[in-house]
């Protein structure tokens, strides 16, 4: 069986009243992959913003399995040393890892948080050695569009991402870089410039779901309802 752990920030975690990516995933799994699968992760609940806090389990349609790894504000350097025990107590043997954006916001540049990708990884593998890895890159957000200096900082990681992925694939554990959404615009899919909205939501799901269907034949492609 696959077990789909959703690993990311405020994108992928999501505030109260959203439905998030994870359940657009989940919807398009179940329609298009033959076979068992679960969404696993040790964390379950939204982003309250009204107290600031990940506590609310106000889905806007709360009846699907909402385990994940996000966190409001966490990025790759609070998730590398949360993954090893993630996987091995959730047993999960595909992760979907949408990270980056809040990293060189807030707390490293873009070599310090690559380096930070392959302490993620080497971690996860040391607690599966057979896990795969879905990885999206940097989404550049509103703060891009007028801050030069971080703008370049998205554009360098993304290249050093894309060079630790080549790096680090291998059979055994494949490590595959899904392709930004093409016609994601963050005037049209975000409601703030960063978070995504209901097409958002789907487009960050199909990024995902295209990556694996055309790499390890895994479901279908993406349709939005």
């Amino acid at each position: 069986m696959l077990r789909f752990m959703p690993v990311g920030d405020s994108q992928t975690i999501g505030s109260a009243g959203e439905h998030t990516w994870r359940y657009r995933m989940w919807q398009h799994l179940r329609e298009t992959y033959g076979g068992p699968f679960a969404l696993v992760g040790p964390r379950e609940t939204l982003f309250d913003k009204a107290t600031g806090a990940p506590t609310s389990y106000e889905y806007a349609d709360p009846d699907f399995p909402r385990a994940h790894l996000a966190g409001w504000g966490e990025g790759w350097l609070q998730m590398a040393p949360l993954i090893g025990e993630a996987v091995r107590s959730c047993r999960a043997n595909v992760l979907l890892v949408s990270l980056g954006l809040i990293d060189l916001g807030f707390y490293t540049n873009a070599d310090q948080t690559a380096e930070n990708v392959r302490g993620f990884v080497a971690t996860a593998r040391a607690a599966n050695p057979k896990v795969r890895m879905v990885v999206l890159p940097v989404i550049p957000n509103v703060r891009a569009e007028t801050d030069p200096a971080f703008a370049a900082e998205v554009a360098r990681f993304n290249e050093l991402l894309a060079k630790a992925v080549a790096d680090l694939d291998e059979p055994r554990s494949p490590l595959l870089l899904a392709s930004p959404p093409p016609s994601y615009d963050i005037n049209f899919d975000t409601y703030d410039g960063t978070h995504p909205n209901e097409s958002g939501e789907h487009k960050i799901a199909e990024a995902f779901a295209d990556a694996m269907y055309q790499a390890w034949d895994v479901g279908e492609p993406y349709e939005a309802d």
